[in-house]
């Protein structure tokens, strides 16, 4: 019977109780960490899907318009809300500068490709830094949370340890419980780490997938402004129904 309601005793409330001022200190900061994953992790989510449809839906227009100047219009009317319509323009905004040029500024320096070129690396450098929001806190979190846990679990075996020697008893049953409550802090180091790592994983996926479609989109875009005609109207189209559609590559 006695044995009985030891058991009974143990556990994660029981561990809670018994823990001291550190080991709560550390339940909050994965507790935290918990909690900051899942909310990039629904945040992103949702970001990525918005961000989808409105290039889908901006990439059928920009193929189907008659020119630059209707693609202007669109993007006036409807907003800059994708990496695609953000590269169109800067790429358009670059245009305009350099026709309004005054020789007298370093940025105006050089040629009308050059131009162009800067202000399409300048926006892809933008888009790549809005779409890696929140990574650099997903891997600090995945790659420390093991850690935090197993530091509360050697400090809660230490003083597990330290009241079984002042008990005097060192039976197997009075050693099993507590050293078994100090691993769950282990336990929940992993739980907060794991979804931490594949949502990483994801959204790191989903960023190179996204930024390959930019480039691709940019020398399109680089050569359409440098020429002014598409050279070739079957590969360009075949090309926006891919972007169109980036969700059936991305198995």
């Amino acid at each position: 019977m006695e044995t009985a309601a030891t058991q009974t005793q143990l556990g994660f409330a029981h561990f809670i109780a018994q823990a001291d001022g550190l080991a709560h200190f550390l339940l909050v900061v994965l507790l935290a960490m918990s909690v900051v994953t899942w909310t990039l992790i629904v945040s992103k989510s949702l970001a990525n899907w918005r961000m989808k449809k409105r290039a889908q839906a901006f990439l059928a227009r920009f193929w189907d318009a008659p020119g630059l100047a209707s693609v202007a219009d669109y993007l006036q009317n409807h907003g800059v809300n994708d990496p695609f319509s953000h590269l169109t323009h800067h790429g358009l905004k670059a245009a305009e500068q350099y026709r309004n040029k005054t020789g007298q500024r370093l940025i105006e320096s050089g040629s009308e490709d050059e131009f162009l070129t800067r202000a399409l690396r300048r926006a892809i450098n933008q888009d790549t830094a809005r779409l890696e929001y929140g990574h650099t806190l997903l891997a600090s979190i995945a790659s420390s949370a093991p850690f935090v846990g197993l530091f509360g679990t050697v400090w809660g075996i230490y003083h597990a340890l330290v009241n079984i020697g002042m008990s005097g008893s060192g039976s197997l049953d009075q050693v099993a419980g507590p050293v078994g409550e100090a691993l769950i802090m282990t336990a929940l180091g992993l739980a907060v780490a794991i979804p931490a790592v594949l949502a990483y994983n994801f959204f790191n996926r989903a960023k190179r997938q996204t930024l390959t479609e930019v480039d691709g989109f940019a020398h399109d875009l680089f050569a359409f402004m440098s020429t002014g005609v598409r050279s070739n109207t079957r590969i360009h189209n075949d090309e926006a129904r891919i972007y169109a559609a980036p969700a059936s590559r991305s198995a």
